[in-house]
């Protein structure tokens, strides 16, 4: 019984040595040192704003709340605002800071965040203000006031 139970042993040997060697080259050539672990970075945005009065009058201040809304979260991304005027005056602001110039590029510290427009003048007024992120992604925003004077 001894016997037959030495030569089967033995002939199980070499196919447990193959498999020992096709498993460790598998594994090898299945960990190919060119392939890179891809992080995404890059990732879209949509840009959310609450409703704005239609009618505005000279000196009068509309605030226009607006949130960023990403698709997936790189910590890194930075993103920023620039706007033009093209009918009417006025001017365009980040809570307390100075006016915004236009098609100058500011940054957005936050992602949820409140902008304020006074009209400076008696004409309706329309502007376009562009949010854009460090990838390139860019969102384009109107924004049209009708003069109540």
């Amino acid at each position: 019984m001894r016997a037959i139970f030495n030569r089967c042993k033995m002939g199980l040997l070499p196919i447990y040595v193959l498999l020992a060697i096709l498993t460790v080259s598998f594994t090898l050539v299945s960990c190919n040192k060119d392939d890179e672990l891809e992080i995404q970075s890059n990732f879209p945005f949509e840009v959310k704003v609450m409703p704005v009065p239609k009618d505005i009058k000279k000196g009068q201040t509309v605030e226009i709340r607006m949130t960023l809304q990403r698709t997936g979260n790189y910590s890194n991304t930075q993103y920023f605002l620039r706007y033009f005027q093209f009918d009417g005056q006025g001017k365009l602001q980040y809570y307390d800071e100075p006016p915004y110039q236009p098609n100058d590029l500011y940054p957005l510290p936050t992602e949820q965040f409140r902008l304020y427009y006074t009209s400076t003048s008696a004409t309706s007024q329309s502007f376009d203000v562009w949010i854009s992120d460090s990838f390139g992604n860019e969102k384009q925003l109107s924004f049209q006031f009708n003069s109540v004077d």
